[in-house]
């Protein structure tokens, strides 16, 4: 790396912290200033004890005037952070006779606390300030009213109670990320909706709360939507010539929509309406209210139940998700983290239309409003600190796992008989810590659990127990089946989940449907069909264009459907679509019921199917879809540094970034997956994390060195780029076609 690139490395570095993170709901915005040579976290800036905002707001930064600004550089470099040893701690804490000086990140790690207001104090973790609450309550816990996870009622760093409502107790994280969306005009009580009260405790405890305007009301067009009116005919034939969107108004063209949701319409002709006074509710709604007990059926309107549909029928079509289908529980977090939402008063599109009329309630929720969209830099931070998302779920579930280890001996070359054969041991409990040594004709080498799972899940997914090219649904394996191997599969996926190992990737959105749903109430499609003579005999029937094809379809498998059960008389040719219903079920569901029944009861293992058919939102990111593409900065945010010296560790790091940004670009023979993989042995980031969290050391050595048991990825120091990155290739290459070439003929 040349001159050039070291010094516009070291730059985009902090001044105060020396870090290069640019998370601005952490550290605050991250200001770059090239002409003075300057770059700054406005968290670490503000909270600095040896500088005060002597200019006007838009002089320097935030008003902090430049001269001031390497001042207090010069200062904080004579001070050593108490935390990480470091030179640079420009924060002080303001307790009288506490010497402790620290980094703000190094700060927010040791859980201190520092006051956005006033004299923007900081408390060290000895003399922080702490909430008074009665020690009835130290007992008692209750849902976080933003995130809905349970908290108990013990006040802590990372757990505050309100000073308002007596029960209202939230996540640290939940408050400061909803401060930074709300900001000052905006933030209270979820509860009770205090401010003043709230928003002085919270500021006390080191809330920072913006005073800006709210995030919701900063968007471009954020209320366009309510403007909007829908405009759409949805009865099952439509009469206008011009179209189902054609609209007008004042004659029998006008269309009307539903007067308790407002998301179907339909032309007044097209349900004889006579007047636009008329009311008119759709189907769905129709059907909710007759439920409920509250409708009363119209005399000379019925709904139909055959096959001759009239024009005076008000039937509407099958409806058609706007939207992505969310649970209660996150449309409440919605609701809760945008105001908004909150302001608005009419059924819309994507209530809850998209369930079955059995089991929907008419609900006052308005449709999502993509923000992730809009601006995805940010609010996907905020979101996803909000959702009930699987990490927290699985990490939950790992509180089942005792201290007690477990040693499993793994035949590295036989991953699959040796798991089988390990978890199948009288004394193997699921709930114990899992360590892994794995068995070779080498020796015995200590492995890692990660790597172990990872192979494993690796195994299963392509294993004979599933069928289908990416999203796989279970095959009838009648060996598999005696030999238990079903429940032993959905073990295995339990066991990785709640250790903290990868999901398989694999499920199908059938699968997953009649794992969480049951299967009874799951309808298969021809994607799911893998066996290409029954797609054939399938798409047959389905292709006919006439009653007399269709049953000259029929007789040409009359055998296997009548061994099926799926044997059927047909009198018109829409009956093609109720037989092709018949066999998609009875081969993708019925054929496999046993298998499945196993599958679940493997699944069971340590309440994680229990837990799926809860959050099913959740689990179906992590089943049912790939992982995410690693990236430049995932990759380098994972890992940990621990350095040398100062002239080294430019070199180093700089040397690393830009192998990374190669790597990524694709000028390399490696990938970022396998760095991961060379490290960790996972080619993807687990639900949870790792544990030990991935590190980077540089050693003067020739070739990179991954400790997998350890997640750590050893640097060579060396004197120019290339040759930095000719070691790195060739170590990452070789090792893992190494590894290849022994699973391949192993036959893992």
């Amino acid at each position: 790396m040349n001159e050039n690139n070291l010094c516009q490395l070291q730059n985009f570095a902090c001044v105060l912290c020396r870090r290069t993170d640019d998370y601005p709901e952490k550290y605050g915005e991250k200001k770059i200033y090239q002409d003075h040579n300057l770059t700054i976290h406005y968290y670490c800036l503000l909270m600095s004890s040896g500088i005060w905002q002597r200019g006007e707001e838009k002089e320097g930064v935030y008003g902090f005037l430049i001269e001031d600004i390497k001042k207090e550089v010069n200062r904080a470099s004579k001070l050593k952070c108490c935390i990480c040893k470091k030179s640079g701690a420009s924060i002080g804490c303001v307790a009288s006779k506490c010497k402790r000086s620290y980094h703000f990140p190094c700060g927010v790690q040791k859980q201190c606390i520092f006051q956005f207001t006033g004299n923007f104090g900081s408390f060290c973790w000895d003399h922080r300030p702490v909430q008074n609450t009665p020690s009835s309550h130290c007992t008692v816990s209750s849902k976080c009213t933003i995130c809905l996870e349970y908290v108990e009622h013990l006040p802590t760093y990372s757990i505050l109670g309100s000073p308002c409502c007596k029960n209202a107790w939230f996540h640290r994280d939940c408050l400061q990320v909803q401060a930074l969306s709300a900001g000052k005009f905006f933030f209270k009580c979820p509860l009770c909706n205090n401010s003043d009260k709230f928003q002085s405790e919270m500021l006390r405890m080191g809330i920072h709360i913006p005073e800006k305007d709210a995030s919701w009301e900063l968007e471009e067009n954020a209320y366009q939507e309510l403007l909007q009116h829908y405009q759409r005919c949805d009865v099952r034939r439509c009469r206008c010539k011009e179209g189902r969107e054609y609209n007008e108004p004042d004659s029998k063209w006008e269309i009307k929509r539903c007067q308790y949701c407002g998301s179907r319409g339909t032309h007044l002709a097209c349900s004889s309406i006579r007047t636009w006074r008329q009311n008119w509710e759709c189907f769905e709604c129709r059907s909710i209210i007759y439920n409920s007990g509250d409708f009363k059926r119209p005399k000379k309107r019925s709904l139909p139940n055959t096959e001759n549909i009239g024009i005076t029928n008000c039937l509407l079509e099958q409806p058609s998700p706007k939207f992505s289908r969310q649970s209660p529980r996150t449309q409440n977090k919605d609701l809760l983290r945008s105001p908004k939402i909150l302001r608005q008063g009419s059924l819309t599109p994507n209530s809850c239309l998209d369930r079955p009329p059995c089991s929907r309630r008419l609900r006052l929720i308005p449709p999502l409003i993509n923000v992730a969209a809009k601006n995805p830099s940010t609010t996907k931070r905020e979101v996803s600190m909000l959702k009930r998302d699987i990490s927290n779920i699985l990490r939950e579930l790992g509180y089942q796992i005792k201290q007690k280890t477990r040693k499993l001996y793994i035949n590295k070359e036989n991953i699959w008989n040796s798991a089988i054969k390990g978890f199948r041991r009288r004394n193997f409990n699921p709930s114990d810590a899992i360590e892994v040594q794995f068995c070779n004709g080498n020796g015995d080498t200590d492995g890692s659990k990660h790597e172990f799972l990872s192979l494993l899940m690796g195994q299963l997914e392509s294993s004979s127990l599933f069928e289908g090219s990416m999203s796989k649904n279970l095959s009838l394996n009648s060996e598999a089946l005696k030999e238990n191997l079903y429940f032993e599969a959905g073990r295995m996926i339990a066991i990785s989940l709640v250790h903290g190992g990868p999901p398989p990737f694999l499920f199908s959105k059938t699968l997953f449907n009649c794992l969480v749903c049951g299967p009874e109430n799951v309808e298969p499609t021809l994607e799911d069909v893998e066996d290409s003579n029954m797609m054939q005999i399938i798409t047959k029937i389905k292709s006919s264009k006439t009653l007399t094809h269709l049953r000259s379809a029929i007789r040409d498998c009359f055998e296997y459907l009548s061994h099926i059960g799926c044997l059927r008389l047909v009198t018109v040719l829409s009956d093609k679509d109720v037989l092709v219903k018949d066999i998609l079920t009875h081969h993708v569901i019925k054929r496999v019921q046993a298998p499945l029944d196993s599958f679940q009861q493997g699944l069971r293992t340590l309440g994680v199917l229990e837990t799926m058919q809860k959050y099913p939102e959740a689990f179906y990111s992590v089943l049912c879809h790939k992982p995410e593409r690693l990236t430049t900065k995932i990759l380098s945010d994972l890992f940990t540094m621990h350095k040398l010296s100062e002239a080294q560790d430019t070199r180093a790091v700089g040397f690393w970034m830009n192998y990374l940004q190669n790597v990524e670009s694709g000028e390399s023979v490696v990938t970022l997956e396998d760095i991961l993989l060379f490290a960790t042995g996972c080619r993807s980031i687990p639900p949870v994390g790792f544990q030990p969290t991935p590190s980077i050391e540089f050693l003067h050595a020739d070739y990179p060195v991954g400790t997998k048991y350890y997640n750590k990825l050893t640097l060579p120091i060396t004197n120019t780029y290339k040759e930095f990155q000719e070691n790195m290739d060739f170590a990452i290459r070789n090792a893992l076609e190494l590894e290849r070439e022994k699973n391949y003929y192993t036959g893992c």
